[in-house]
């Protein structure tokens, strides 16, 4: 795969110095490889934005709506095509495969919606002085830089790509150099659709490609999701540029379950909560909160829950959890269990990397974990979960609120008052209450402290990309 780079309206070859290559983790194989975009490139693809940018602002929010229409019209036609690169390139299993499809379209979906309603936003302005009139005018931001992690591919994307494209901002999208081809198919739907040259452009590489994109002059804004150590950094290089940024970043998020819950039901809630992705996710709640009432009771039932999870390769069974995505996020779990084991923490559940091909973790569960454990307080981006016992609410919420993480939480009681309370007061994001991580479109996404700056996904996912100007006259 040679042309694998989408700049100013055409495929070109990548002419960097790094071999991409794309592996299948289920079998620890690679199957395909690509040459990354050069530090000119990614000038070319920033310069050819540039470019595209005053035509593209000036088109109408309606017209904007349809190209926006058109991705997700594209994306349902290429369905089982993704869905098998998102099993085969990540090891996801196939029900998550589609609702990362079903996400993605529903994503550039919203946003067309969006899109239609801007010009009722440019609205007069009233003051209380005469003599005056004022206008607020919304405008798209600019050439915005947009990268985005290994985990959720296709989705991410769209997450920024759909209201970016809605808000009249020009784009430079970078994949993560473990995940790169998914991300093909928003080129291929660009020139499909006859988007204009430009407004989308796409450059594959690892860290020569993103460095060289997240300290560009040329941009107006970057979005950046992944992890904190490449976070700083891409803020450093916004610093430089006195350019706005929006970082989604690390998790290391509770789940709180109190006494009154049904064991089998919390199980559920538990179990989905860290091993979904095999708990490769900035919000999986790894660190279970469970009240004294009902710990002895739950534990166990985890305990068998997770032994029976179906752990394999998603395209030769039907199975709850794939493999981790790359083999360095397999060492790197690897290296966490044998941190646990030098902590001495008691192992109810897993806790070894699985004997046989791909790069396959077991779900695992920890008991007792003392507050000052590195598997505790740390991100490990895998299916690990550590449990304490908690005796108050109060308490419950102390040691949820104690990380220097501030993504999400999932709260679990039938006193819904109480659970309505605590999650009022838990320093996050986004909290569940009594469910799964269902995330919708229309609700914001991102985080407090070190999880991130700035929100996606809703209309707060829009404001992101546009700046507000007002107009104002003097009538005499």
């Amino acid at each position: 795969m040679t042309t694998s780079h989408y700049i100013a309206g055409r495929w070109v070859e990548g002419l960097g110095s790094d071999c991409i290559t794309v592996n299948d983790p289920s079998l620890g194989q690679p199957f395909a490889e690509l040459m990354a975009a050069s530090v000119a490139q990614v000038d070319q693809a920033v310069a050819a934005a540039r470019e595209a940018l005053p035509a593209w602002k000036q088109v109408s929010a309606s017209a904007r709506a349809r190209y926006l229409r058109g991705f997700a019209d594209q994306l349902g036609q290429r369905r089982e095509a993704l869905i098998a690169l998102q099993m085969r390139n990540n090891g996801k299993p196939r029900h998550e495969a589609e609702i990362d499809l079903d996400d993605a379209v529903a994503t550039f979906v919203y946003y067309a919606d969006l899109a239609e309603q801007l010009p009722q936003k440019n609205c007069d302005v009233p003051l209380a002085a005469p003599g005056f009139t004022a206008r607020t005018r919304l405008e798209p931001v600019g050439v915005v830089g947009l990268i985005v992690p290994w985990n959720f591919p296709l989705v991410t994307s769209a997450w920024k790509l759909a209201p970016a494209l809605a808000a009249g901002c020009t784009v430079v999208l970078k994949p993560s150099e473990v995940t790169p081809l998914i991300e093909q198919a928003y080129g291929q739907i660009a020139e499909t659709l006859g988007l204009p040259a430009g407004v989308l452009n796409i450059v594959n590489g690892k860290a020569e490609t993103g460095a060289a994109l997240s300290s560009h002059s040329g941009l107006d804004k970057l979005s950046f999701t992944g992890s904190n150590s490449v976070g700083s950094q891409v803020m450093r290089s916004a610093a430089a540029q006195c350019r706005p940024v929006t970082l989604e970043l690390g998790g290391k998020s509770a789940i709180v379950v109190f006494d009154d819950c049904d064991v089998d039901q919390a199980v559920e809630w538990i179990v989905a909560g860290f091993t979904w992705n095999a708990g490769q996710m900035c919000s999986a709640t790894s660190r279970l909160l469970v009240q004294e009432g009902i710990a002895d009771a739950l534990l166990p039932r985890l305990q068998q829950a997770l032994e029976q999870l179906r752990v394999g390769n998603p395209s030769s069974a039907e199975v709850d959890m794939g493999p981790l995505t790359s083999q360095a996020q397999w060492l790197k779990v690897a290296s966490y269990f044998a941190t646990a084991r030098e902590e001495g923490l008691r192992c109810l559940a897993g806790g070894k990397a699985l004997d046989r091909e791909g790069w396959f973790v077991s779900p695992t569960l920890y008991t007792d974990v003392p507050v000052d454990s590195r598997l505790w307080t740390e991100e490990i981006f895998g299916p690990v979960l550590c449990a304490r016992r908690f005796s108050t609410e109060a308490q419950a919420i102390a040691e949820a609120n104690d990380s220097r993480f501030g993504l999400v939480a999932t709260v679990c009681s039938a006193d819904l008052e109480r659970a309505e309370r605590v999650a009022d007061a838990l320093e996050v994001g986004h909290v569940w209450i009594n469910s799964v991580q269902a995330v919708f479109v229309e609700t914001s996404w991102g985080g407090n402290k070190g999880s991130g700056i700035g929100r996606g996904l809703g209309p707060w996912g829009l404001s992101g990309y546009l700046s507000v100007k007002h107009v104002t006259r003097c009538l005499g």
